[in-house]
């Protein structure tokens, strides 16, 4: 069988402009589990050589199976 995820919780903190010629996502898994998966991502600005992270993200997931 086939496994997806379905969103049981996600939230987002801004916590600066997004002001760049690029934004940039890094995504993890936290904590990989049967029933919860906790994932965390950090948002980047990149301007040049220069980096600001922007936003924080922590959402947890359902696997399903299809």
């Amino acid at each position: 069988p086939t496994q997806e995820v379905m969103t049981a919780e996600i939230k987002i903190n801004l916590i600066a402009p997004a002001a760049g010629d690029r934004l940039v996502a890094e995504g993890r898994v936290e904590k990989p589990g049967r029933r919860l998966i906790v994932v965390t991502a950090d948002v980047f600005a990149e301007q040049g050589e220069a980096r600001k992270k922007i936003a924080l993200l922590q959402g947890t997931m359902i696997p399903v199976d299809l």
